[in-house]
C-alpha cells in the first residue's frame, strides 16, 4: 500500500471528527497458542488502516488542530537485546521517519503521557467493548483529567464511537485498495486453479489445503485470509466446515472456500468440483442451479441497486432450479414467501469485503437497506446443500455446492475482481481432464 494512503485516510477521519476532538485507536494484542508458542501477530484493522504500523504494543492518537503534531503514536522502543530475539522495531525514529508521526512515545510511558493529551479537549472518538483491561484504563485516564477541574482544565464529556466515522470509509475502497484486493483475488484463484489439477480420489482434504497455502504464499500472501474450508463429499454440506482430515473420495464432489490475505486484504473465493474430474449427472445439475444462480446475483450488483438485490435475485433463481429438478414442489412466489428454500440454501447470498474477510459497514440505513455505491466490495455466494433425507432423493444426497466471487461495485455496474477461478463445469472438467 502507498504511504500516502494513510495520512489522507487519517486528515479525513480528523475533518469528520472536528476540534476539541481526539481518538484513541489500540493495534490487537499478542495471543499466546500454548506455553511459548504465540500465533502469528496481525494487528487490528482499524489501526492498520489508519497507520500501516505492522507491530504489536502499539496505540495511535489523533488529535485534530493540536499544534505540535496531530498523530502521535505509542510504541516499542529499539532494544538490542529483544530484537535479536524476535525481529526488528521501527522505535520512535522509525515511528515518525517510515510511519508518518507527528510524534512518538514509549509505549510504557502511555498511562503517564495521555492524560495529559485528553486535557480540555470535548470528545472521545474510541470503540468501546473490544478489550476490556483497556476500556478501563481509557476511563482511567479521564478520571485523572476530571481531578483538575479547579485548576481550569476540563475533560472530556462526551464518548463516540470510533466505528461510526471509520467503518463507513473503510466501506468505500480507494484505487489502491482496489489494486491490492484484485491481487489478492488473483493469488486465491491460482490457489484454487492449483487444487483442481493436482486434486485424485484417494488424496486427503489436507493435501489440497496445503496446495492452496503453498500458492498463496509463494505468491507473497503470507497468510490465508481465514481458515480454508476443504470439504469432500458430505463434509461440503457444512458450511463453516474446516477439519480438512477426510480422504477425498472418487465420486464425490469438493468444495473449497479459501482466500489468500495480501498486505492487510481479504479475498475470498469458493469453487465447488469433482474430485475425479467429471461430474455425475445430479451434481451437474445442481450445479447449474447454483452457477444460475450466482450469475443472477452478480448482474444485481450495480449503483442504484440496494444490498438485497443480489440475495432476492439468487433466492428466485435457486427456487426455480428447485421446482425444475423436482426437489421443491409448488408455486415459485409462494414457495419463496414461505422460505422454502432455506432447507437446502440457509445463508445469505454476500457480505461486504475488505481488510476483514468479513468486513466493516451497514448493510441497512435507517432500517432500509443500503444502497450499493462505486468502491463497495461484497462476495456473491449462493449455494445449495442436501443432507440424507427420507424425502430427499439419494441421488442428491450429500451434494453441497457453493460458488463465490469478490465483486466491486463500480460507476457503471460490477467488477468481479475473482474472475481468474473457473467456474463453469465445462471448464473446469476440462482443466482436470488435460492435468490428469
Amino acid at each position: 500500500m502507498d504511504s500516502r494512503e494513510f495520512p489522507r485516510r487519517r486528515k479525513r477521519l480528523m475533518d469528520m471528527m472536528g476540534d476539541e476532538s481526539i481518538a484513541i485507536i489500540p493495534t490487537s494484542g499478542v495471543r499466546v497458542r500454548n506455553r511459548d508458542v504465540e500465533y502469528p501477530f496481525r494487528g487490528d484493522s482499524d489501526f492498520l488502516y489508519l497507520t500501516g504500523f505492522p507491530e504489536p504494543e502499539a496505540v495511535a492518537v489523533l488529535i485534530p488542530d493540536r499544534s505540535s503534531g496531530e498523530y502521535v503514536l505509542f510504541c516499542r522502543e529499539r532494544d538490542e537485546a529483544m530484537e535479536t530475539w524476535n525481529g526488528r522495531r521501527a522505535g520512535l525514529e522509525g515511528a515518525c521517519a517510515k510511519y508518518g508521526a507527528d510524534d512518538a512515545f514509549p509505549i510504557t510511558d502511555l498511562d503517564d503521557i495521555l492524560p495529559s493529551l485528553l486535557e480540555d479537549r470535548e470528545r472521545i472518538y474510541y470503540t468501546m467493548g473490544q478489550d476490556q483491561h483497556f476500556d478501563q484504563r481509557v476511563v482511567g485516564w479521564v478520571n485523572q483529567v476530571r481531578q483538575k477541574v479547579r485548576s481550569g482544565v476540563y475533560a472530556p464529556d462526551e464518548f463516540i464511537a470510533l466505528n461510526h466515522l471509520l467503518h463507513d470509509m473503510r466501506l468505500y475502497k480507494s484505487r489502491q485498495e482496489v489494486q491490492t484486493m484484485r491481487r489478492a483475488a488473483r493469488i486465491a484463484a491460482e490457489g484454487h486453479t492449483r487444487a483442481m489439477q493436482v486434486c485424485r480420489p484417494g488424496m486427503m482434504e489436507y493435501e489440497i489445503e496445503a496446495e492452496l497455502l503453498h500458492q498463496f504464499m509463494r505468491r507473497g500472501a503470507r497468510s490465508p485470509a481465514y481458515q480454508p474450508i476443504v470439504g469432500g463429499g458430505a463434509n461440503g454440506c457444512i458450511l463453516h466446515y474446516n477439519e480438512n482430515t477426510a480422504e477425498l473420495k472418487n465420486g464425490d464432489l469438493l468444495l473449497i472456500d479459501a482466500g489468500a490475505e495480501l498486505d492487510g486484504y481479504a479475498s475470498d473465493i469458493t469453487r465447488t468440483f469433482p474430485v475425479n474430474g467429471e461430474f455425475s449427472p445430479a451434481q451437474r445439475q445442481v450445479y447449474d442451479v447454483v452457477l444460475a444462480a450466482q450469475l443472477a446475483a452478480i448482474k444485481a450488483v450495480k449503483p442504484g441497486h440496494h444490498w438485497n438485490d443480489p440475495h432476492d435475485a439468487a433466492v428466485q433463481a435457486l427456487t426455480e432450479g428447485l421446482v425444475e429438478l423436482g426437489i421443491l414442489k409448488g408455486n415459485v412466489k409462494k414457495l419463496i414467501k414461505d422460505q422454502a428454500y432455506t432447507r437446502y440454501y440457509m445463508h445469505r447470498t454476500g457480505h461486504w469485503l475488505g481488510m476483514d474477510v468479513h468486513d466493516v459497514g451497514d448493510y441497512k440505513v435507517d432500517g432500509q437497506w443500503r444502497m450499493l455505491e462505486p468502491g463497495m466490495v461484497l462476495t456473491i455466494e449462493p449455494g445449495l446443500y442436501f443432507k440424507p433425507g427420507k424425502d430427499v432423493a439419494k441421488k442428491w444426497w450429500n451434494i453441497g455446492i457453493r460458488i463465490e466471487d469478490d465483486v466491486l461495485v463500480t460507476e457503471t455496474g460490477r467488477d468481479v475482481l475473482s474472475q481468474d477461478a473457473p467456474k463453469s463445469a465445462d471448464e473446469i472438467e476440462s482443466l482436470m481432464g488435460r492435468a490428469a
